[in-house]
């Protein structure tokens, strides 16, 4: 694996507008984006913390995933993400070695990044995140 540091950390809020004033008014972090991902259903707030993020993820639709999620756990961590070189190596080496794949190939995500989902089946429980900053 190629992993060169943890992009972020994704949380599920009920509320963006509930959740951003604690993580700017109480953490003293500033949000720097806000944006709608049509295709996952889901809104995201961004946070940078030294070279990671924190990625608050509020659902656009109760049967999306984040809705999905919030219904059957709450709100609450959602996903550890790792930044790699060679997404589609990655993901190829990875499948190699047995790991269950949500994405077998990379697909865009907030930020304009490639990303791909292992299945926590393979990972002790944690949702796992490869993302790629296309140069």
């Amino acid at each position: 694996m190629n992993l060169t540091h943890i992009e972020h950390i994704g949380i599920a809020v009920k509320s963006l507008e509930e959740a951003i004033p604690f993580w700017e008014e109480k953490l003293g972090l500033k949000c720097y984006n806000i944006e709608e991902v049509t295709e996952q259903k889901v809104k995201t707030a961004f946070f940078m913390i030294g070279q990671s993020k924190i990625e608050l993820l509020e659902s656009t639709d109760l049967d999306g995933p984040i809705g999905k999620f919030i219904e059957k756990k709450g709100e609450g961590i959602h996903h550890l993400a790792f930044a790699v070189k060679g997404i589609e190596n990655q993901l190829a080496e990875l499948t190699e070695n047995g790991v269950q794949l949500i994405d077998h190939h990379p697909r865009k995500g907030a930020e304009g990044l490639d990303i791909a989902f292992l299945h926590p089946k393979s990972t002790q429980g944690v949702l796992i995140e490869l993302c790629e900053k296309k140069a």
